[in-house]
């Protein structure tokens, strides 16, 4: 999706965040990790962060934190809300991601690797709760990755997910055999 020339452009990486206003488009590719949105709808202000993992341990949120981690991320868009003179209860709060990237060659179903989307969606629930946010929306879990894009003008947020075709199919049509 193009950005229209009269909103500015922010793409989030990995473990980054951002919260602002105006003609601004905010968008994020995800896998495993989680993103999630903040609008505020009579402000017209709001965020995006993208994060790996749900925590690293309580201790590292009082030395500043790390956009990689849902817990210090959500701290980041939290204290900018506090900033801006805004309540969490006052925005439109959206959960996207956590999608399983492999379907085979991993161990077992226990895995940790398998285990990671999961959490990371169990953490952004939790977290928008604990921090008074009201989760309006959410498209979460399933094999695949997904685009999200949120334009802060009126709030709106687009995801385009593109599940995973079954690589063993994919493979054997190619007839590569393991």
């Amino acid at each position: 999706m193009k950005t229209p020339s009269h909103l500015r452009a922010i793409v989030l990486q990995p473990g980054e965040w951002w919260f602002g206003g105006g003609a601004t488009r905010v968008r994020t590719v995800l896998g495993s990790c989680v993103a999630v949105t903040l609008w505020h709808p009579q402000r017209r202000i709001g965020g995006m962060c993208h994060y790996l993992l749900p925590s690293r341990g309580a201790a590292v949120l009082e030395r500043g934190g790390d956009g990689r981690y849902g817990d210090e991320a959500l701290a980041h868009l939290v204290r900018e809300v506090r900033q801006a003179g805004s309540a969490p209860g006052e925005y439109e709060a959206k959960l996207f991601g956590g999608g399983r990237m492999f379907r085979i060659g991993m161990p077992s179903k226990d895995s940790d690797a398998l285990q990671v989307p999961g959490r990371n969606v169990q953490a952004g629930r939790a977290l928008l709760q604990r921090h008074g946010f009201a989760c309006k929306a959410e498209h979460v879990g399933g094999y695949g990755h997904r685009e999200v894009v949120l334009d802060l003008p009126d709030g709106q947020v687009w995801v385009r997910h593109s599940p995973l075709r079954d690589v063993l199919d994919t493979v054997s049509a190619f007839g590569v055999r393991g």
